[in-house]
C-alpha cells in the first residue's frame, strides 16, 4: 500500500496537476471547473445527462483508447495517477477537432449546454474506430431536443486524423496504482491486491467499498451523504478476472460492464441485448456488475436476468470464501447476505445456458433510464425461471409462477399468483397496480413472442 499522501497527482489535458486538502467526495467535475475548465457542466449530478462527460485514457481490447465517463460520478481521488482530457483539450493548435467542426457546420449546437458532452462522446467513438452509430451518444441528453443534427454530425465523421491526441494512443495507458489519500474530511484508499483490500475493510469499520461510484456518487451529490473512508475496488486484480469455462462463465465483480462485453467474445444474444438496455455507454464505462448487485436496489438491471440463469456469487472476506445462489443474496431493502468486510469477488453463470432467455424492461425511456419493472424469463425442458425487479423491496424469483408455467402457460393463473404473492411499491415511477399489471404482461409477452408452452 502506498503511504498516505497530502496531494493527488494526475495528468489533466496533457499536463501534470496536484490537488490537496480536498474532501475525497469532491467530484472530478467540481475540480476541473474550479480550474477554469467549464466546458463540462453539471446537469443532473447522477449520470443521466452526459453534460459532464470527460475522457480517460484506458487500456482497450487492442491497444489504448479514450473512454468517455461522467465526471460528476468520479471521486477526485479515483483520478489519481490517471490521464484525463476535457473538451477544451480537443481543439489542437487552434484547429477544431472533427466532432467540434461537424457540430458547428451542421447546426448541432443549440443552447450549447449539452454540446461539450456530445463532443466528448463523439470524439471517443471516432477515435475507437467503432461504427459511428447514435448508440454511442446514448448517455448524452439534449434538452433542446435537437437530436437530428447531432446524429448527422456524428455520422459525418471520417477516420481519425493524425493529431497529437491520436498519436497519444500509440503508448500504453497509465496503470491503476495504489492510493492512500487523507484529508480533514475523510480518507480514500485504492489497494491493488485482494488481501490488502480485505485488511483495510477489517481495520476500518465505517469504511464503504466503492467501484464505479454510480450509486454512492448519487448519494453524495443529491443526498449530501458523506462517507469517512472509501475503499476503491478499481485496482484489485482478483476482482477483474474473467473465465469462460465449460461448466460456467465467471465474471469478476470489478469488471466494468464495458469490459464484460469486450472480454466475453462468445456472449449470447440475450446477454448482449440486456447490456444495451443497461444505463448508457458513459455509465457502462464505470459501473461494475458486482456494484450493481451489492447496492441491492429493487430496480437494479442485473438481478432479474442473473436470477433467471441461476447465477451464483463468489464472496470473499478475511475468513475465506463462500459461494451462494443469487436468489438467497437479497435479504431486504438495500440489505444483502454480505457480512461486514466481505465483498463479491465474482458472478458465476452455470453452463449450459438455458436455450430460451428473454429480458424485458419497462421504463420512461428505452435506454439510459431506471426500470419501473424488469422481468427475465428462462425456459428449458422441465424448468422455468422468472426473475423480477421493481415489484417489491428486493429483486426476486417468482417461484410459484415458475412451477405453474413449466407444463404450459395460463395467463389467468399467472396473474392470480402474482397478485397474491407480490407486494409492489407505489412511487413516482408507477403505482403498485401498474407494476403488478406490467409483471404479468411481461411474462405473457415472453410466451406470446416465443410460442413456448403451446
Amino acid at each position: 500500500m502506498a503511504c498516505a499522501s497530502a496531494d493527488l497527482e494526475f495528468v489533466l489535458n496533457g499536463k501534470p496537476v496536484q490537488a490537496g486538502g480536498i474532501a475525497p467526495q469532491t467530484t472530478l467535475l467540481d475540480y476541473i471547473r474550479s480550474q477554469g475548465l467549464t466546458g463540462a457542466k453539471e446537469g443532473c449530478a447522477e449520470g443521466e445527462c452526459g453534460a459532464c462527460a470527460v475522457l480517460f485514457v484506458r487500456p482497450g481490447p487492442v491497444g489504448t483508447v479514450y473512454q468517455s465517463v461522467n465526471s460528476c460520478l468520479v471521486p477526485l481521488p479515483a483520478a489519481s495517477g490517471q490521464e484525463v482530457y476535457t473538451v477544451e483539450a480537443l481543439a489542437e493548435s487552434g484547429e477544431l477537432a472533427d466532432p467540434q467542426r461537424a457540430m458547428a457546420d451542421g447546426g448541432g449546437s443549440q443552447c450549447g449546454y449539452c454540446t461539450p458532452g456530445f463532443i466528448v462522446s463523439m470524439f471517443a467513438c471516432q477515435q475507437s474506430g467503432r461504427e459511428l452509430h447514435s448508440d454511442a451518444l446514448g448517455g448524452n441528453l439534449c434538452r433542446c431536443t435537437g437530436y437530428r443534427p447531432i446524429r448527422d454530425a456524428l455520422r459525418s465523421l471520417g477516420p481519425p486524423r493524425d493529431t497529437p491526441l491520436r498519436r497519444r494512443l500509440r503508448s500504453a495507458a497509465p496503470a491503476v496504482d495504489p492510493v492512500e489519500y487523507k484529508s480533514a474530511e475523510g480518507s480514500f484508499s485504492r489497494p491493488c491486491d485482494l488481501s490488502a483490500c480485505l485488511k483495510l475493510a477489517a481495520e476500518y469499520a465505517t469504511a464503504r467499498f466503492v467501484a464505479g461510484n454510480t450509486d454512492l456518487g448519487v448519494m453524495t451529490n443529491l443526498r449530501h451523504e458523506r462517507f469517512p473512508h472509501l475503499i476503491s475496488l478499481e485496482g484489485v486484480p482478483e476482482l477483474r478476472e474473467f473465465e469462460d469455462r465449460e461448466d460456467c462463465v465467471e465474471i469478476g465483480a470489478g469488471l466494468t460492464l464495458t469490459e464484460i462485453e469486450e472480454r466475453w467474445v462468445s456472449m449470447p444474444a440475450f446477454f448482449r441485448e440486456w447490456l444495451r438496455l443497461f444505463a448508457s455507454p458513459l455509465i457502462r464505462n464505470r459501473a461494475t456488475l458486482g456494484g450493481n448487485l451489492a447496492t441491492a436496489s429493487p430496480i437494479g438491471d442485473s438481478a432479474p436476468l442473473l436470477l433467471a440463469v441461476d447465477a451464483e456469487l463468489r464472496i470473499c472476506g478475511t475468513t475465506g470464501e463462500r459461494v451462494i445462489p443469487l436468489h438467497s443474496f437479497f435479504r431486504g431493502y438495500r440489505q444483502t447476505a454480505l457480512h461486514r468486510g466481505e465483498i463479491i469477488r465474482s458472478v458465476r453463470i452455470p453452463r449450459p445456458l438455458p436455450p430460451l432467455v428473454r429480458f424485458y424492461k419497462v421504463a420512461k425511456r428505452r435506454v439510459d433510464d431506471i426500470s419501473t419493472v424488469a422481468a427475465a424469463i428462462s425456459l428449458r425442458t422441465g424448468t422455468a425461471r422468472v426473475g423480477l425487479g421493481g415489484v417489491g423491496p428486493v429483486p426476486l424469483r417468482a417461484k410459484e409462477v415458475e412451477a405453474a408455467i413449466v407444463d404450459g402457460f395460463d395467463p389467468e393463473r399467472v396473474r392470480e399468483i402474482l397478485e397474491r404473492t407480490l407486494r409492489p411499491m407505489n412511487d413516482h415511477r408507477g403505482s403498485a397496480a401498474y407494476r403488478l399489471a406490467m409483471a404479468a404482461s411481461l411474462v405473457e409477452k415472453c410466451f406470446f413472442e416465443t410460442g413456448a408452452g403451446r
